[in-house]
C-alpha cells in the first residue's frame, strides 16, 4: 500500500487558449477520497441514410470530449482527523472553484482534478449536493456531494477534433508493404512535397525504403 493522497480540486486559468492551474492555496484537498470514479469516453458516428442501401454504415465524425463524475463526502462531526471547518464553509468553497460565475472570463473556471498520477483538466457540469445529517439547530453535519465534469478543450483543440483528418493534428503511422515517404505525405497533408521535412523528424536516410512496422510522425503543418 502506497502513501496515502488526497484528491485535490484546483480553479485554473486561460490565456491564449492554454490552460494553467492556479496556486494550490485557491484550491482544496477533499476530506474524503472518492470511493467510486466514472471516467467515460465516446465517439460520435454518422449514418449513411442513402436510399436503397441495406443497412447504415457509420462514418466518424469526431472524438469527443472525455466525462467524468464521482461522488465525495463532507463531514462535519469532528471523526474526520485534522479536519477544520464547517460542512457549509466546504461546500461553498467547492462553488467558488468550480461553480460561481468568472465576470472577468464571462464563464464558470475550469478545473484540475489530481489525485495520484490521474490528472484532469475540465469544467462543471453538475453539482448536486445532499445533506443527510444536521445539528438541532438545522447546521448540516455531514452532505454527499455528486459531481460530474467535462474534459476541457481549446477551441482550437475542438475545431481540429471536429476535422480529425487536418493536417494542422499530428499523426503516427504504422508502415506496411509497399508504403513511400512521398505517398504517405500525400495521405495526410494532400502534398507529396513534404517528405524531405517527414523524413528528417523521424530520422530517415533512406526515403526509397521504410520497414514495415515501423511508425512514423507526421507533424503539423506550419
Amino acid at each position: 500500500m502506497g502513501k496515502l493522497e488526497k484528491m485535490t480540486i484546483t480553479p485554473c486559468s486561460i490565456d491564449a487558449g492554454k490552460i494553467t492551474a492556479k496556486s494550490d492555496s485557491q484550491g482544496m484537498k477533499v476530506m474524503i477520497n472518492p470511493s467510486t470514479f466514472t471516467h467515460d469516453h465516446s465517439v460520435t458516428y454518422c449514418k449513411d441514410n442513402t436510399i436503397g442501401a441495406n443497412g447504415e454504415e457509420l462514418k466518424f465524425k469526431q472524438i469527443n470530449e472525455e466525462k467524468i463524475s464521482f461522488e465525495l463526502v463532507f463531514d462535519g462531526t469532528g471523526v474526520i482527523p485534522n479536519s477544520t471547518g464547517t460542512v457549509k464553509d466546504k461546500i461553498d468553497k467547492l462553488k467558488k472553484i468550480s461553480y460561481r460565475y468568472d465576470g472577468t472570463e464571462h464563464q464558470s473556471k475550469p478545473v484540475r482534478l489530481k489525485w495520484g498520477d490521474f490528472l484532469f483538466y475540465g469544467r462543471l457540469n453538475t453539482i448536486n449536493v445532499e445533506y443527510t445529517l444536521f445539528k438541532p439547530s438545522g447546521e448540516a453535519l455531514r452532505a454527499k456531494t455528486k459531481l460530474s465534469l467535462s474534459g476541457y478543450m481549446s477551441k482550437e483543440e475542438q475545431a481540429l477534433r471536429k476535422n480529425n483528418s487536418s493536417p494542422d493534428l499530428t499523426h503516427t503511422i504504422v508502415v506496411k508493404a509497399g508504403d513511400t515517404l512521398p505517398l504517405l505525405c500525400y495521405k495526410v497533408y494532400k502534398d507529396a512535397s513534404y517528405y524531405p521535412e517527414v523524413a528528417r523528424i523521424n530520422g530517415l536516410n533512406n526515403l526509397q525504403v521504410l520497414q514495415p512496422g515501423k511508425r512514423l510522425k507526421f507533424p503539423p503543418l506550419q
